[in-house]
């Protein structure tokens, strides 16, 4: 007796389960990403604390000389290079636990006078909406404007420095590290701020020790010319680090939310480049991996990029990485383009 047997068609393979971010989330998290380096951050922290000292070491013992100066753009590289740590710190990255992250943070926040509570509430606003114009305040139009319904809708300094916004970008950032101090002390008149007598302690003793080295050790004109030249270059520098990450990208309103991974993904831009690259910027210059998985140490971040652009190339998610100096030239472009309606209008206005 013969027996027919039916032939079916293969099975489609299983459908992956999860959102796109869980499946990749368990790709970064079986490559051992996420773990923990303490050897790393103790290096780093050691090494950062070391240089922040003898930076000051040497303030102390060049004293009343023009060569001071030269020890003001380093001591801005540190307190910038401090301020990566204390990023790092915000976000978990060094301790698993918040308490000693907290101690970390604010002693961090307190040799660069920032104030660390406020700093990490206006962060982690940050991070949930990226590029959003209502959600994340680092797109506030508070003096430029980021998009074109913004500037519409400015008035005050905004509309009067939107006109020309690109060019006063970067001669802008050299009030960013003044611009620290004084937001983190405004911050302080928030009674929904934690801590805040620990944080006004802290911050207004380093402002006092601070102020005090410098017109103890160098005359008064000469301590004037330092803190001009380590405050712009640390505010240069803070934007030199920050600028390359968001601006230039989409920008989001209302309700346009994707979901986790896009939001994150489609916001960000990396930043080529080699350790170098790396230690400058803080390992920050790999934006796209530090929103999709803040709580991952920063020299992870450059391993973790291959998974991630190649996840982001399945699903036919756009992925910008680009060079340093584009990424100054595309952050510009869109500022010149969100300043097109009060060009128009200052036209208009005149030939009216």
């Amino acid at each position: 007796m013969t027996t027919h047997t039916t032939s079916r068609p293969p099975s489609p393979p299983p459908r992956p389960s999860g959102s796109d971010f869980a499946r990749l989330s368990r790709k970064i998290s079986e490559a051992g990403l996420m773990d923990r380096r303490p050897g790393y951050y103790a290096v780093r922290i050691t090494v950062v604390a070391l240089l922040y000292a003898g930076g000051w070491a040497a303030f102390a013992l060049v004293g009343r000389s023009w060569w001071t100066l030269a020890v003001a753009a380093f001591l801005a590289l540190m307190f910038g290079q401090v301020a990566l740590v204390a990023h790092d710190v915000a976000h978990r990255q060094v301790f698993r636990l918040r308490g000693p992250s907290e101690t970390a943070g604010r002693v961090a926040g307190a040799c660069i006078g920032m104030g660390y509570g406020w700093w990490q509430d206006k962060h982690t606003r940050h991070h949930a909406n990226p590029n959003h114009e209502e959600l994340d305040p680092d797109v506030s139009p508070d003096l430029l404007v980021w998009s074109q319904k913004q500037a519409r809708a400015a008035r005050g300094l905004p509309r009067l420095m939107g006109r020309a916004q690109a060019f006063l970008f970067f001669p802008l950032l050299t009030l960013e590290g003044f611009n620290l101090h004084v937001a983190s002390a405004r911050a302080l008149a928030n009674r929904s701020l934690k801590h805040r007598a620990l944080e006004g302690a802290l911050l207004f003793g380093h402002f006092a020790v601070y102020l005090t080295a410098l017109f103890w050790v160098l005359p008064p004109g000469m301590a004037i010319a330092f803190l001009v030249v380590h405050q712009c270059l640390f505010g240069v520098y803070l934007g030199a680090i920050f600028a390359p990450n968001h601006k230039g990208m989409p920008t989001l309103t209302g309700d346009d939310r994707p979901d986790f991974l896009r939001r994150q993904v489609l916001t960000s831009r990396n930043v080529r480049g080699g350790r170098f690259t790396d230690v400058m910027l803080g390992g920050l210059n790999y934006q796209i991996e530090h929103h999709l998985f803040p709580s991952m140490p920063s020299p992870n971040l450059r391993r973790a990029q291959p998974l991630v652009r190649r996840h982001c190339a399945e699903l036919g998610v756009s992925y910008l990485e680009t060079g340093l100096l584009a990424s100054y030239r595309q952050a510009l472009a869109s500022l010149h383009r969100a300043g097109a309606p009060l060009r128009a209008a200052r036209l208009t206005g005149q030939n009216g």
